[in-house]
């Protein structure tokens, strides 16, 4: 019996230590209490229809936290605090959408009771999101991207095999809600049904009964913003980016989703390499580099680009590029880098201090040389630019033009 009484209490300790450890593990959640709604607004619903658009192209202005507040109402508000009804319909009144919000500051879940917003991640996952569906430069653009997702046992008792096209016909309803919603924020849309449910599921950690149905994009279409100028950038127009690739094997997508971005803000751009002529990137695309590095004058540029791939290795511990970096800083030109290359802003040791990203490979380095590694795509610093690689090539490109056009 002593035996038994002593084995008892060593594994009632065990037990205990082993809850406290799992307890331990458990990071605290946010909470974050939206605004009231706003119950007028400034368009009638006819108006709003009218206006109405698919807008796949955004800005980099994030979408505020009042704005949210009115999205989320929109497509889950509670409309009658008795019953628990909601801005949008649904059979018997079972409601098996949740609505969540993928921001730059992390993932939110909508609690329509009390109007508020749980953070389940602080990782900005619209690049990873934008992975897994086909209209991939949508939802990284996008200032907020919202997962419309569902649980059709919760129908199933009572609807049986109709149980998951009233699921369906509740995304439908709420999307048309947010949809409407954003026009009368002055904000774009577009709905995205074309993605890889198991990966979306896997990049949103959802509950193994929840299926995403939506992702719904919203922010400010391109050339729009608080501003209040027909176009949020006009003030790039003019300026000049000298783009810097590698003589070989520079990353397709950082060059060329970059450049697309300053041409269409009116930036003159020029590509530069270690040798002129034709150059060939990893995916097969060519560029054509016409001016020779070393011929470069940070006073004839107002940006300095430098794009990743494994041929901007070359450029790691060139001395006259690090002088180049260096003097970009020295005279508060906008620099940026972009995938491993801002590992060449590292070796300049401009990054000290400095909140920084970067192809994930290249972490330690930037830490090394006393940059603030963060979580985000991209990341802007005064003057420094810096993004995660080819899916934050867009976001990357509207950070530059922003900081061109003195924003």
């Amino acid at each position: 019996m002593k035996r038994l009484a002593i084995l008892a209490i060593v594994l009632a300790c065990f037990a205990t230590l082993c809850l406290g450890r799992s307890r331990s593990r458990i990071a605290p959640q946010m909470i974050i209490q939206l605004t009231d709604p706003n119950l007028r607004g400034t368009l009638t619903l006819e108006e709003a229809l009218a206006r109405r658009r698919s807008v796949r192209q955004f800005s980099s202005e994030p979408v505020n936290r009042s704005q949210i507040s009115q999205l989320a109402w929109a497509g889950q508000g509670i409309t009658e605090p008795q019953r628990g009804l909601r801005t949008a319909p649904s059979a018997g009144a079972i409601y098996p959408i949740e609505l969540l919000f993928a921001t730059q500051e992390g993932l939110f879940v909508y609690r329509p009771a009390d109007h508020s917003l749980l953070q389940t991640g602080n990782q900005d996952i619209r690049n990873m999101l934008a992975a897994t569906a086909s209209m991939a430069e949508s939802i990284a653009g996008a200032g907020c991207n919202i997962i419309v997702a569902g649980s059709f046992r919760k129908l199933t008792d009572q609807y049986k095999n109709k149980a998951r096209t009233y699921m369906h016909m509740e995304a439908g309803h709420i999307a048309q809600n947010i949809q409407l919603q954003a026009v009368c924020l002055d904000l774009g849309s577009v709905t995205v049904g074309d993605f890889d449910t198991k990966e979306v599921r896997k990049v949103c950690k959802l509950r193994r009964d929840l299926e995403p149905l939506y992702i719904i994009c919203v922010g400010y279409p391109a050339g729009q913003g608080t501003t209040g100028t027909t176009d949020g950038q006009a003030g790039a127009a003019g300026k000049r980016a000298a783009l810097i690739i590698g003589s070989q094997n520079f990353r397709d997508e950082e060059l060329f989703e970059t450049k697309r971005v300053l041409d269409a803000a009116q930036v003159q751009t020029v590509i530069a390499s270690t040798r002129t002529g034709v150059i060939r990137g990893t995916l097969g695309n060519v560029a054509e580099a016409s001016i020779p590095v070393n011929r470069l004058q940070v006073d004839d540029y107002d940006a300095i680009i430098f794009i990743g791939g494994p041929g901007a290795a070359e450029y790691a511990g060139n001395a006259a590029v690090m002088n180049m970096v260096r003097e970009t800083v020295r005279k508060g030109k906008v620099l940026a880098a972009i995938g491993v290359a801002p590992t060449i802003l590292a070796n300049a040791n401009v990054l000290a201090g400095i909140r920084a990203t970067s192809f994930l490979s290249e972490r330690d380095r930037l830490v090394q040389a006393g940059a603030i590694y963060t979580v985000f795509a991209v990341q802007r610093d005064r003057s420094i630019i810096t993004a995660t690689g080819p899916l934050a090539a867009v976001q990357f490109g509207r950070a530059i033009v922003d900081a061109l056009a003195g924003r």
